[in-house]
């Protein structure tokens, strides 16, 4: 055999394998399971977008049960968290059921001269709203910014 019969010999080895490895049909027995993680950001002081952003944390849970989600609240977005301010309360009530944390800037009360026992008794607090959206991305997470 010459050296030319075994270059396209050996050239034929390896587009055999690149195709394969390329075009062959993957393993589809177990799907990869994800984790899907994700932080919402609240900014916005419409009430409407409350309501909306309640409507879409159910649908994220309808299609990923698993999923775990955060909605971080400043700025004006804060009045979803306020007690004598929200318009969804029993939404968060049941989205904190489900295991959906809700988070108060804690430098937002401050700005606004707000407590925090003026928050709903479902959310936590984060020190810099801004800076744990951050870190939650630098994990990996999702982000996604609420309302319209």
């Amino acid at each position: 055999m010459n050296n030319l019969t075994k270059y396209l010999l050996a050239a034929s080895a390896i587009v055999a394998l690149l195709h394969f490895l390329f075009f062959s049909p993957q393993n589809t027995t177990a799907p990869e399971k994800r984790q899907h993680r994700i932080v919402f950001q609240l900014t916005t002081p419409d009430t409407a977008a409350y309501r909306a952003l309640t409507r879409q944390l159910n649908n994220v849970l309808a299609h990923w049960p698993g999923a775990q989600l955060e909605v971080v609240a400043h700025n004006k977005g804060i009045g979803m968290l306020l007690k004598d301010k929200t318009n969804v309360q029993p939404e968060i009530t049941a989205l904190k059921n489900k295991g959906i944390q809700f988070i108060a800037c804690e430098n937002t009360l401050k700005q606004q001269n707000l407590e925090k026992s003026q928050i709903v008794a479902e959310a936590g607090f984060v020190p810099v709203g801004i800076a744990a959206i951050v870190e939650r991305q630098e994990d990996g997470w999702s982000y996604i910014k609420a309302g319209f």
